[in-house]
């Protein structure tokens, strides 16, 4: 694997750890797409440094069972402020 990726795999994971981020927020960040964060952290990280991966995993998951709070949120106050 290219160190450059590796590098990138790494950064991604602390981000995500460090400010409890989304996917989204992980790729508009790096400017990368959200596909290759996920395989970042689910893949390439898992290589690279697992405890890291585990950890990142987890705040992912987090994300990933609160989304549709988050959206019917997003969605509430959307029409909040269109009346």
């Amino acid at each position: 694997m290219k160190d450059y990726i590796e590098e990138r795999a790494m950064g991604i994971a602390e981000f995500i750890i460090e400010n409890n981020a989304t996917v989204r927020q992980t790729a508009k960040a790096f400017g990368v797409s959200k596909s290759t964060v996920h395989k970042d952290v689910t893949e390439r990280l898992v290589q690279i440094n697992p405890t890291l991966a585990r950890e990142a995993r987890k705040v992912l998951d987090v994300n990933k069972s609160e989304r549709h709070i988050r959206g019917g949120m997003a969605t509430r106050e959307k029409y909040q402020h269109h009346c």
